[in-house]
């Protein structure tokens, strides 16, 4: 569906060149929720408006649906963008319409005839969860009711991909979640491509399929959201899932386990997809003669699947918690025995 190709941009500031995008080459399956994130400056929202050529690359290709992009300009350009939604950070509605008048907005743009544009508005009105607020201004709704607007316009002409900018940044806790329940909907009932950009570990783990790692304007680490999760290379990567997994790694922890917990073997096991939920720990405890105390624990859900980490003291004789160790193991759980 999307592909990006060696792609380069630079701006010119002063007299001096700043590279935003470094040498991304990227592939995006039809259907997929793909998620670039970065901390800002990474680069992340050059690379989104690359997609519906609101920016030109320096150098290099964007492929859209068999459409080179970053080659069209014109009218050409105008048509492509049609199937090219986007969401943004600050909802950018027109203050002076209604719900109804901003969906309906592009359709206009669009040359669509009025009792078909009434018809669609309806339909994604209803689609998004406003029903009811079809009368109402901006100012008269939440900021979750903003972005709701914001995303059935951006459905109005029946796009193939949705690009979402920084789509939950200002919203609360409660509300991100709800507008990612309403994305993750989107995309199952129509099947539609979309591109995440964020800086939220949240938002990635919580609806996307795959993610990018965007620093300095490279893609720094590309892979599964699951297997990124569970194995992270990059520094920049592990800050990002630290944000998710709270202190479950952190060395104040293993400190904190290692005085108070001193006797026999400290653990870290770490838990995958078909395991995540399964009784290992009391399989193991059975099978040999050690007593196994869990201190810490955590179980995180993706898209790809659950993975879980637990902190686990094993008591008893040397063999027998060699033995447990390795039993372990056989059960295709990662363990990392933790030394003081």
């Amino acid at each position: 569906m999307i592909t990006l190709e060696s792609v380069v941009k630079d701006y010119t500031a002063r007299k001096t060149k700043v590279r935003a995008v470094d040498d991304v080459s990227l592939e995006i399956a039809d259907g997929e929720i793909f998620g670039v994130v970065g901390y800002s400056g990474a680069g992340k929202s050059s690379l989104i408006r690359l997609f519906n050529g609101l920016e030109l690359p320096t150098s290099g290709k964007v492929t859209v649906d068999n459409q080179a992009i970053s080659e069209i300009r014109g009218r050409e350009l105008r048509k492509a963008r049609q199937k090219i939604g986007m969401i943004f950070q600050h909802f950018n509605l027109l203050w002076s319409r209604t719900v109804y008048d901003n969906i309906a907005f592009p359709l206009e743009i669009a040359g669509v005839k009025r009792a078909e544009r009434k018809k669609r508005v309806l339909e994604l009105i209803n689609l998004v969860g406003l029903s009811g607020k079809e009368n109402a201004y901006p100012s008269e709704l939440s900021g979750g009711q903003k972005q709701r607007v914001g995303i059935a316009r951006a459905l109005a002409n029946d796009p193939d991909v949705l690009l979402c900018d920084e789509a939950t940044s200002a919203l609360d806790p409660q509300t991100t979640d709800e507008v990612l329940e309403l994305l993750l909907d989107i995309n199952q009932r129509l099947n539609l491509t979309i591109i995440v950009i964020t800086h939220e570990m949240h938002v990635i783990r919580k609806i996307c399929n795959r993610v990018a790692v965007m620093e300095a304007g490279k893609v720094v680490e590309l892979g599964d959201v699951l297997e990124v999760f569970q194995h992270p290379k990059q520094a920049v990567t592990k800050r990002f899932i630290e944000q998710v997994t709270e202190s479950d790694e952190t060395e104040e922890l293993i400190r904190l386990l290692l005085e108070n917990y001193s006797d026999g073997k400290l653990v870290k096991l770490l838990f995958v997809s078909g395991n995540a939920t399964q009784p290992v720990i009391s399989q193991v405890a059975k099978e040999h003669d050690v007593l196994l105390n869990v201190l810490h624990g955590s179980l995180t859900q993706t898209q790809n699947g659950a993975y879980g980490t637990l902190y686990v003291q094993i008591q008893g004789e040397d063999v027998e918690i060699e033995k447990t160790i390795e039993s372990l193991r056989k059960t295709d759980v990662e363990v990392e025995v933790i030394e003081g």
